[in-house]
């Protein structure tokens, strides 16, 4: 199985935008998720869209994050707008079952994204 490939992560001030990516090279009857880390802490869950486009955002996301897929380029994206400090992490994208259809699941290496006050 292929690892899903993040990309997109980067050093923004408060209130800016980022849009990250997640290559999921053919996995496109998945659900995939966006999940982010910081040193010393669990990771955390953002974002999940399903193989039917359902969209779930954690809390703290709602309004300002939106998760969308591209099938015709095998991409899941994250899109973050009004970043906030408490946004930076580390993202990782993982790739797992849909409902009724199974998927190997798999995470990515992460992108590190980084909003300065």
């Amino acid at each position: 199985q292929v690892q899903p490939v993040e990309s997109g992560g980067g050093s923004v001030q408060a209130g800016g935008s980022l849009r990250l990516s997640c290559q999921v090279s053919g996995y496109m009857d998945c659900a995939y998720a966006w999940y982010r880390q910081v040193p010393g802490k669990d990771r955390e869950y953002v974002s999940a869209i399903d193989r039917d486009d359902t969209t779930y955002y954690t809390d703290s996301v709602k309004g300002r994050f939106t998760i969308s897929r591209d099938n015709a380029r095998n991409t899941v994206y994250l899109t973050m707008n009004s970043l906030k400090p408490e946004d930076t992490a580390m993202y990782y994208c993982k790739r797992q079952s849909a409902i009724f259809y199974q998927c190997p699941p798999s995470w990515g290496q992460g992108t590190q994204v980084t909003v300065s006050s």
